[in-house]
């Protein structure tokens, strides 16, 4: 397969007239409608990013963990990750974010970055729990990946060595940290006053607790802290030397508590922009729903594409993120409700809409 070997991706859409700017170096991406038209709601050849689980391995046993990974989980083999691969350069995918498990633990890690990016033209990027950063593994994701994620774990050392690690290596880290009602002491503690570990890093990025997986408890739902909306505040208002981001799940609280230009907002991408891929094979709008009571989609060799305009499951979550359930809230149209899967999670102040946040 022959790749383009510019760094700017520039691909128009004129069905849905907008086109898409993406830099594979740097990592900025832009959606830049027509004169007259409005972003799209979903994109109709497929997602923007694919969220692919390689591995449910791992040997940590966080109670925490939202896929119960464990020392016995599946690898996906190099076969099955080609037939991904292979549609998702058809649906115009432009990064894949590889996650278990530990990903950087699977056997065949190194061939699976080089495949993805010099095979394929697709930027890979990682999550990390610190654990095995080999050399080799370190050399593969220099040469071929846009950035890493460590996830944050108590006491922090660990996490302290990978970034270490990483950094000395060249390669661009950021921070993953889950953010809980039993977190978010920390989570203030480390903007307050920055731990020198953050000095190299990149960006930090807040996710929300979800309950779901090895050991889900309402009690770590972020709305039963009394200390969100100090959080929100220090993240969205102090300078810092490193960048702080959300995942979608947490826009809710940034709707409510902070006064971010809307231009700032992401609402929930699933199957929108995103599509998830377990590692046995099926595919899913979020990555949350594949440990919850919803029945992923079998991939076979080219039906990706199809599943994704087509299917039940995700055009029932592109109906929730499309569907007003706020009562009249102005930034309904910025925060698409919330979280249509897991509607506890949202940090909404209007009690009588699931997904509310005026």
């Amino acid at each position: 397969m022959v790749v383009d070997k510019s760094p700017i991706v520039v691909r128009r859409y004129k069905e849905q007239h907008y086109s898409t700017l993406f830099n594979l170096s740097t990592g900025f991406f832009a959606r830049v409608e027509e004169s007259g038209y409005n972003e799209p709601f979903w994109s109709w050849h497929g997602p923007e990013l694919l969220d692919i689980s390689i591995t449910n391995w791992c040997d940590r046993g966080c109670t925490f963990c939202y896929r119960k990974s464990h020392k016995s989980g599946q690898h996906m083999s190099l076969e099955d990750y080609e037939v991904v691969m292979r549609q998702a350069s058809k649906m115009h995918v432009l990064q894949v974010a590889l996650g278990g498990g530990n990903p950087n633990q699977h056997p065949l890690f190194g061939e699976l970055l080089r495949l993805t990016r010099e095979e394929y033209g697709i930027v890979p990027n990682y999550t990390t729990n610190g654990r095995g950063l080999t050399d080799d593994v370190l050399k593969a994701t220099q040469a071929y990946c846009g950035a890493v994620a460590v996830s944050a774990y108590f006491p922090y050392e660990e996490t302290r060595r990978s970034i270490d690690a990483l950094i000395s290596g060249g390669i661009k880290t950021n921070i993953h940290f889950i953010l809980s009602s039993q977190s978010i002491g920390t989570a203030i503690s480390w903007l307050e006053s920055p731990p020198s570990f953050l000095d190299r890093i990149s960006a930090i990025i807040f996710l929300n607790y979800k309950p779901i997986g090895r050991r889900p408890s309402h009690k770590l739902l972020l709305k039963n802290s009394d200390r969100v909306e100090r959080f929100f505040r220090l993240a969205t208002e102090k300078k810092y030397k490193f960048r702080i981001g959300f995942d979608a799940c947490t826009v809710t609280g940034i709707a409510r508590f902070t006064n971010t230009p809307p231009v700032c907002y992401d609402g929930c991408d699933a199957g929108r922009f995103s599509m998830f891929v377990s590692e046995d094979m099926r595919m899913y709008p979020c990555s949350f729903m594949a440990e919850a009571s919803y029945k992923g989609i079998p991939i076979v060799a080219d039906n990706m594409q199809y599943s994704w305009r087509n299917s039940e499951l995700f055009s029932m979550v592109r109906s929730r993120l499309a569907l007003n359930k706020c009562n009249g809230c102005s930034s309904a149209n910025l925060c698409l409700g919330g979280c249509p899967v897991f509607h506890e999670i949202n940090l909404c102040s209007n009690q009588q809409s699931s997904t509310g946040h005026s």
